[in-house]
């Protein structure tokens, strides 16, 4: 009888162990590592506490992305609405809440759940002659909505047509205006999600404004730092 409880108390222990190197080999993913990212462009300003919630929204993908096994192409249309607007106050911060529920491209369409987010990729300024459409990539290359920014389709914005440096082949030496790789929190702004998982943007000391030529983020989930 002793020889049988010992016997089944060696199992049980084994058995625990095992559970715990297993668990130990698979720890739970971060908070926020699983959650799809989209930069776009908005086809409209935007400002919180003037643009009323009800407000129709467009915007536009910048870069084509992998969604559940679908690609959906640069420059596919999201569509949604403003569901929360409201400008600081004395005592309360500025709010602006972007919610799309669809996005439309020339061959398909999908439903999906995202919210505007509080980053957005900086407009940077380069000099010298290489007008490049962003760092040259594999023409099949398409982004997973996750990490960093690969940045194949930044527009730089060429000579004016007709002028000096669009008739005689040499380029000046001019900055140029490109979408930085890595996105970055805009300054003063915050995301905070609600108890029914709505995300707004939120700012004490000023009221937000959106501009229609800033690249901005909307995402399905909490995001980590790009890195």
């Amino acid at each position: 009888m002793l020889r049988r409880t010992m016997t089944v108390s060696i199992l049980v222990l084994c058995a625990f162990s095992s559970a715990s190197l297993f668990s130990q080999e698979k720890p739970a993913a971060p908070a926020g590592s699983g959650a799809q990212e989209f930069p776009v462009v908005l086809q409209h300003s935007v400002a919180a506490g003037k643009t009323p919630v009800g407000t129709k929204i467009e915007a536009r993908l910048g870069v084509a992305t992998l969604v559940n096994g679908v690609v959906i192409p640069a420059n596919a249309v999201f569509s949604g609405e403003v569901i929360e607007s409201s400008a600081k106050t004395k005592t309360e911060p500025s709010r602006l809440a972007i919610k799309v529920n669809s996005v439309q491209w020339k061959k398909g369409s999908t439903a999906l759940t995202a919210y505007l987010t509080a980053w957005y990729y900086p407009t940077l300024n380069e000099a010298g002659q290489d007008l490049q459409y962003g760092p040259q990539q594999p023409a099949n290359r398409t982004w997973n909505g996750q990490g960093q920014y690969p940045d194949p389709n930044s527009k730089v914005y060429r000579p004016f047509p007709g002028s000096d440096s669009d008739k005689g082949g040499s380029v000046p030496d001019t900055p140029s205006s490109v979408a930085s790789n890595h996105r970055a929190l805009m300054k003063d702004v915050e995301s905070v999600r609600d108890n029914d998982g709505v995300v707004a943007i939120v700012c004490k000391r000023t009221n937000i404004k959106l501009d229609k030529l800033t690249t901005y983020v909307l995402a399905n989930g909490d995001l980590l730092p790009a890195k």
